[in-house]
């Protein structure tokens, strides 16, 4: 009986041991979705990570200071995401949300620890009328 409650003992305690383990690696990469106007404030310095996924035209059309224009839909992408810091924020933004949070996914799997997806894309941000750039 001993050795059957000292084995269920180290089984259990595998188990959890396991489960936070696998919690704590999920918790060192996050995605944080964040409104025009909080973006804004983040990236207005310049020295960010400051990444537009839309096409070249709709880059050219249109787009927030200090953005490289890297299009969520070119064979390239990961490759020229590679280039960026992984150790270092990244802000990902494209026209209403969807690329960049499929963007911000691909990040996240290739190793990003730190990524910020602007709510609502570009459509929000020229909604709030903040600066672009042409």
């Amino acid at each position: 009986m001993k050795n059957l409650t000292l084995s269920l003992f180290v089984v259990i305690t595998l188990l959890f041991s396991c489960k936070n383990s696998s919690q704590s690696n999920e918790k060192s990469t996050t995605v944080e979705v964040v409104k025009p106007v909080d973006f804004n404030a983040k990236v207005e310095n310049n020295t960010v990570q400051l990444i537009d996924v839309r096409t070249p035209k709709e880059y050219n059309a249109g787009h927030l200071k200090s953005s490289k224009n890297i299009n969520v839909f070119d064979k390239n992408f990961m490759t020229q995401m590679e280039s960026l810091d992984k150790s270092k924020p990244v802000y990902v933004y494209c026209k209403s949300g969807k690329r960049s949070a499929n963007a911000s996914s691909k990040l996240k799997a290739a190793g990003f620890t730190k990524i910020y997806d602007l709510q609502g894309g570009f459509l929000a941000w020229s909604k709030e009328n903040l600066e672009i750039e042409k």
